[in-house]
């Protein structure tokens, strides 16, 4: 069982639960400067149907990031390990740059985020406490298989952005990068291989969300 004691387990509960709130509502800080922000003018600024197709896909990124969110708060919430507990709660961290880069792209192109934003959370925060309650290798296996998609995933943006777009795929660009680290993280601390129905599993969900997403 996870070493917090009750009185620990329910502050880190209520916070995790409002830093979903903070996650699906509001713009958290940056730490990094915002890729592609040394543009001095949007090259599709008045360009309505690019604006439209870029910030629908940036408004999914945005939901991966809550979901990204939810599942470390979630797994750091129910770890073993305090070690492996505060490598969670490192990527979650940085995860926080990718949500103020999406969302910031988002008001750039007069879009909106995911009105959906507290179910995703919720979701992927049951998701992450399961996960961190089956143990630390598991846990670890579900971050390291969740961010190789979340990879893909964003690479498949790469090619469905428009050229012009560059400031949004120097955002995904980037967050291809650092989600590639956090799943080599998971690997180098001893992440458990997940079963083929699992990866499967977690496809058909994602496939489900970014599609909803991608519209509301």
């Amino acid at each position: 069982m996870p070493t917090h004691s009750p009185t620990n387990f329910v502050d880190q509960l209520f916070s995790s639960l409002d830093k979903g709130l903070r996650a699906s509502f509001t713009k958290p800080h940056a730490k990094r400067r915002t890729p592609g922000d040394e543009c001095d003018l949007d090259p599709i600024a008045e360009d309505q149907e690019l604006k439209q197709q870029s910030a629908a896909l940036m408004r999914v990124n945005h939901v991966g990031e809550v979901c990204a969110q939810a599942l470390y708060q979630g797994q750091a919430l129910t770890s073993r390990s305090d070690e492996v507990r505060n490598k969670m709660q490192h990527a979650a961290d940085e995860e926080i740059d990718h949500l103020n880069w999406c969302q910031e792209r988002i008001e750039q192109l007069d879009g909106h985020t995911s009105y959906l934003n507290p179910v995703w959370y919720l979701g992927s925060f049951a998701l992450g406490v399961g996960a961190g309650l089956a143990g630390d290798k598991w846990s670890l296996g579900f971050l390291a298989e969740t961010e190789k998609q979340v990879v893909e995933h964003l690479n498949t943006h790469l090619e469905r952005l428009p050229e012009e777009d560059k400031v949004s795929r120097a955002v995904v660009t980037q967050m291809a990068k650092d989600e590639a680290e956090h799943a080599q993280m998971a690997i180098d601390n001893g992440a458990a291989e997940l079963p083929d129905s699992i990866k499967s599993l977690m496809r058909t969900t994602a496939k489900f969300m970014t599609s909803i997403s991608e519209k509301i």
